[in-house]
């Protein structure tokens, strides 16, 4: 069975294969989903290069920001497996994608949340007949192991950019090849990633979050080292078994998909140097592809550009744990002072703002955010954020500063 497949019975009482994305499911769907996330202002703006202006204030768009395919794709999965399934309980494992407002969305449709990582009583709630979907992110190989030792029907959302990712740490695993994961190691793909690195058992990986743990290892595959300090400093981010005298002989660089582009590339080339430095300037030891979702590539290199001309501030939008979502605001605060809201709630005035510290990982609240007189404000957001949330941010600041919007 496909993942965009499930079994439903028919008037008989038999299971009948049905795709979930079929164009009758779909249409059921399709409404319901435009209600809840389209917007009219921001397609508008889209379709204006960009660019909203009323009176002193001027905001400006990313070229690419909000729902990719992938998640608009699960979205509707979800959706209709609700839909599809309305007789039976329907859960989702952990959250379909990092943004509240959809996860609430889901909620309120009848889907139950499970946590993403899931304990024997959890598994023990879960029947024969009931429905379990997995996020865009992917779920660990041993979830997906009981999962279809309890029979249940699982509707798989995850991202076809993930799955590439696991073809090419499937085929290090098979080949003898440690796996180098730049990722955040409690993140959900990075788990479900790993998982996949392992193999049969005997594959390995270490994950490192950014490019001072990856030097960590570059230098210890270039000069050696004490392979107890090396394991202490990784504890936690490592495959069973690992030792790194043995297992960084032969390596290949992967990442979580929303990773920094930039960092993952530095990563890649500082591990390259390592090898060719160990091993007398060869590369038979060391592979690496570029496995940055392209979602998220647009919409780092969309900011990039809108940053050539900075506007006064920035203000991101989506959720606080998503990956993708907190590189924009790494990318923006460099240039310009940056905003990180879940919604417009948070622009609490004209002079105070509530805004998520990505350092501190807890919401600060700042005065005097927005200057006085003619200002540009620059807008975007994660892949994860939806489209009425961009709107009521946009119209949130324009009502703040005093000035109305047509559209």
């Amino acid at each position: 069975m496909s993942q965009e497949e499930a079994a439903a019975k028919d008037g008989g009482g038999r299971r009948r294969q049905r795709n979930l994305r079929s164009p009758d499911v779909m249409e059921e769907i399709r409404q319901l989903v435009e209600r809840h996330y389209r917007s009219e202002l921001v397609e508008k703006a889209k379709e204006q290069g960009g660019i909203l202006r009323a009176g002193r204030t001027t905001i400006r768009l990313a070229r690419q920001f909000g729902f990719c395919y992938g998640v608009e794709r699960a979205i509707d999965l979800a959706y209709a497996a609700r839909k599809l399934f309305s007789d039976r309980r329907v859960y989702l494992l952990g959250e379909i994608i990092h943004n509240p407002e959809v996860n609430g969305q889901l909620k309120e449709l009848g889907i139950e949340m499970l946590p993403t990582l899931l304990r024997n009583e959890d598994f023990a709630r879960i029947r024969k007949e009931d429905v379990v979907i997995l996020p865009a992110f992917g779920a660990e190989v041993k979830v997906n192991e009981r999962l279809q030792q309890i029979g249940c029907q699982i509707v798989d959302t995850t991202c076809g950019d993930v799955m590439s990712v696991w073809k090419r740490v499937r085929q290090n695993s098979k080949e003898g090849v440690t796996t180098i994961l730049h990722g955040k190691v409690g993140h959900e793909e990075t788990r479900a990633t790993a998982s996949r690195a392992v193999g049969g058992g005997t594959g390995h990986y270490v994950v490192v979050y950014d490019l001072k743990e990856a030097t960590l290892v570059a230098n210890y595959i270039a000069y050696g080292g004490d392979a107890n300090v090396f394991l202490q400093m990784f504890e936690g981010k490592t495959s069973k078994g690992f030792h790194p005298d043995r297992d960084l002989k032969k390596i290949g660089v992967a990442n979580q998909t929303t990773m920094l582009k930039r960092e993952t590339e530095e990563i890649q080339n500082l591990l390259r140097w390592a090898i060719q430095y160990r091993d007398g300037g060869s590369l038979a030891n060391y592979r690496a592809f570029d496995t940055i979702c392209g979602a998220t590539q647009e919409r780092q290199d969309a900011l990039f550009e809108l940053l050539k001309e900075p506007p006064d501030l920035m203000v991101v939008v989506g959720g606080y744990n998503s990956s993708n979502t907190t590189h924009l605001v790494e990318i923006a605060k460099e240039k310009v002072p940056t905003y990180f809201i879940r919604d417009s709630s948070r622009i609490l005035s004209a002079e105070r703002i509530c805004h998520f510290d990505i350092g501190l990982k807890v919401e600060v609240e700042a005065e005097k955010w927005l200057p006085c007189g003619e200002v540009e404000i620059g807008i975007t957001a994660g892949a994860s954020c939806p489209n009425n949330l961009i709107e009521e941010v946009i119209l949130r600041i324009f009502e703040v500063r005093g000035e109305g919007l047509s559209f």
